[in-house]
């Protein structure tokens, strides 16, 4: 089929991370069919190893930008891709970071249908992408269009790929904002009174835990019933417990990984939601549910954090890694009660324009544009 009498689409979408794994790029992903697919079209997901996805090889874990990548680098699983890709005959495919070994390459050689990539990351190094440019050139020159999902993003790829940044569109993450907006605080965070903060990320060194960590002893010192819960789980953990006073222990609750019903319920029982990021980050999709939640910020200032947030409006933007800054902004906003609801309300607003029904409309846009040309 190419297309029926609704308009419906068969969409390939090529992830070269592990579903199982949790991560920016697969929740984007996940989330994406599943608003493709309540809008009527088919949608199917290729990427490694995953019960989630049609497999095309197992995934390694790879180091990268400051974290772990699940990924599948065998020339074979690249192999196998193209054919997945041409016995399901799609409309276009959809594939992510497409300059990650081998997912987007094999995309392009594939040869069945208008490739489209998104490109997701950011980092403040760009050495070693540079090194990778013909490669990355030769998979840019093969897509019908190309989409950032921030600002950010797209320039970080410009300059790496060396290519106009009006190369990129850009087409930012979404969120379930229902599902964040409608969640009931859990009763007995609730009930404690307590002033609350919470994280929610893996624990690895990039994503700052160990400042706030510090931060939050800070801030102990003036307010002995302050708690803080941690939502995660990563090689940090461990270290990060130990960085805390034995006194202090019992105040910050290491949670793990929470189901995905139960997320948005701690962010609609916190009193503010904390990003203290080191870098690495193309976008702000977290923040996004913090504000679907009814969460002030306060969060690292980082160039895709403030695609979605602004100091002073949805929260405040701290220097990274500064964990008096990041005491000082928290302490600020839980004194002012008036202004952390101005702030929530004001995120309210503004994740309106990242609700998943909005984005996919957008990307779908794309998905047409790219089959006329």
């Amino acid at each position: 089929m190419s297309a029926d009498d609704r308009g419906a689409l068969r969409v390939a979408l090529v992830t070269p991370y592990d579903l199982r794994t949790p991560g920016g790029v697969q929740s984007h992903v996940t989330h994406l069919a599943a608003a493709l697919r309540a809008r009527g079209d088919e949608v199917t997901v290729f990427g490694p190893g995953s019960d989630e996805a049609a497999a095309i090889g197992r995934s390694l874990r790879v180091p990268f930008n400051g974290s772990v990548a699940p990924v599948a680098p065998s020339p074979r699983a690249a192999r196998r891709l193209r054919a997945q890709l041409r016995a399901a005959a799609p409309d276009v495919v959809h594939v992510h970071e497409p300059v990650v070994p081998w997912a987007g390459l094999a995309a392009v050689r594939a040869d069945v249908a208008p490739v489209v990539g998104t490109f997701h990351a950011w980092s403040s190094d760009i050495r070693a992408y540079r090194l990778a440019r013909p490669f990355g050139r030769r998979v840019l020159e093969g897509l019908a269009a190309a989409i950032a999902v921030s600002e950010a993003a797209a320039g970080y790829h410009a300059d790496a790929l060396g290519v106009p940044v009006s190369r990129f569109r850009v087409v930012p993450n979404g969120v379930d904002v229902a599902r964040f907006a409608a969640a009931e605080p859990l009763a007995d965070i609730a009930r404690s009174g307590q002033p609350t903060l919470l994280f929610v990320g893996r624990l690895e060194q990039r994503k700052g835990l160990e400042p706030l960590i510090r931060a939050f002893t800070q801030l102990k010192t003036q307010r002995p019933d302050l708690r803080l819960y941690v939502v995660g789980d990563g090689p940090e953990r461990d270290r990060c417990q130990q960085l805390l006073p034995a006194r202090l222990r019992a105040d910050v609750v290491f949670l793990g990984r929470v189901g995905e019903d139960e997320l948005p319920r701690f962010f609609a029982s916190c009193d503010l939601y904390v990003s203290p990021a080191l870098g690495g980050e193309s976008f702000g999709i977290v923040l996004l549910e913090a504000m679907a939640a009814g969460c002030a910020l306060v969060a690292s200032d980082l160039p895709g954090y403030r695609t979605v947030a602004r100091d002073g409006a949805q929260g405040r933007l701290v220097p990274p890694g500064d964990p008096r800054a990041l005491a000082g902004a928290i302490g600020a906003l839980l004194d002012n009660p008036s202004l952390r609801a101005a702030m929530a309300a004001e995120g309210r607003r503004t994740v309106a324009a990242y609700d998943w029904p909005v984005v996919a409309s957008r990307i779908r846009a794309v998905y047409e544009s790219a089959r006329a040309g």
